[in-house]
């Protein structure tokens, strides 16, 4: 297991689509408790939740642990908690804001993007993909990386991300963004272009072991409660803060090289004396 210390809510939040009913109302607990006192034996919360023993193992053991007393232990013992709610609009959103960017860090596997950053430099032609919201993320992280000499592409049609697809081989990196995981012309891309010899690359806020079968990298981003229905805040979020991370990441490889090249497609762009840049797709 991860660092005891640090919150286990987000693993809870990645793993709650494969819980049933019952291990779902404990999942709804832990999130939603607020009383760092309360008794967690298996016993006690069994009988307040109407539901065995036995369910609160499965539960536990489906969010990673080894059995419901680990997973108890750790949850006393972790660092983060979940906030108490606010009244004021403005500060109920930066407190979403500041709770996403605290399960990052809880959730964040340095090592997968250093091996993400490495595909980028590998491949010959990178495509990221995405529809909605994801699409908005994708075309993002396509303009951030072509600045810097990458070959790359996004694509947020759904007939295209078919047709393309099929182009995908060997020498592609094809890299997708779906907040539910479940985004199904995403999915036929990755799919694909796997069974082409593409690597495959999913960004998602949950985990399923279909979508494992055919992506070589899941890298999980935090959600909230219908997060991927654009309630309350942006679901591009999680998105962009994964790209910055991967962006900072390659930039850090022959850093004067990629500079010079960013620097060179301000001038072509004539903006190298603005201090306001807006990136658009169209120029």
């Amino acid at each position: 297991m991860a660092d005891s210390n640090v919150s286990i809510i987000p693993m809870i939040e990645v793993n709650y689509q494969k819980l049933s009913p019952a291990e779902r109302r404990v999942a709804d607990f832990f999130i939603s408790n607020r009383d760092d006192s309360a008794d967690l034996s298996a016993h006690t919360i069994s009988e307040k939740l109407f539901i065995s023993e036995p369910t609160l193992s499965r539960f536990a053991k489906k969010c990673g642990f080894k059995g419901y007393r680990e997973f108890a232990y750790r949850y006393k013992n972790q660092t983060l908690k979940p906030r108490q709610s606010v009244t004021c609009s403005v500060k109920k959103v930066l407190s979403v804001y500041d709770d996403l960017l605290d399960k990052e860090y809880n959730l964040i596997d340095e090592k997968q993007i250093d091996r993400i950053v490495d595909y980028i430099g590998k491949y010959e032609r990178v495509m990221i993909c995405g529809k909605g919201s994801s699409g908005f993320a994708a075309e993002e992280m396509e303009i951030r990386l072509m600045r810097v000499g990458v070959n790359v592409d996004s694509v947020v049609n759904s007939d295209r991300m078919r047709m393309q697809s099929v182009f995908m081989d060997k020498k592609c990196l094809v890299i997708g963004m779906s907040m539910s995981g479940t985004a199904k012309d995403v999915l036929y891309m990755l799919e694909m272009a796997h069974k082409n010899g593409a690597k495959t690359v999913l960004i998602t806020s949950y985990r399923n072991e279909r979508n494992e079968s055919f992506c070589d990298e899941v890298v999980l981003v935090p959600a909230t409660n219908r997060m991927d229905q654009g309630n309350s805040i942006s679901p591009q979020f999680p998105f962009l803060v994964v790209s910055d991370i991967i962006y900072t990441k390659y930039m850090e490889q022959n850093q004067y090289m990629k500079e010079t090249l960013h620097d060179s497609t301000l001038k072509a762009l004539g903006m190298e004396d603005n201090d306001e840049i807006i990136y658009s797709k169209g120029l």
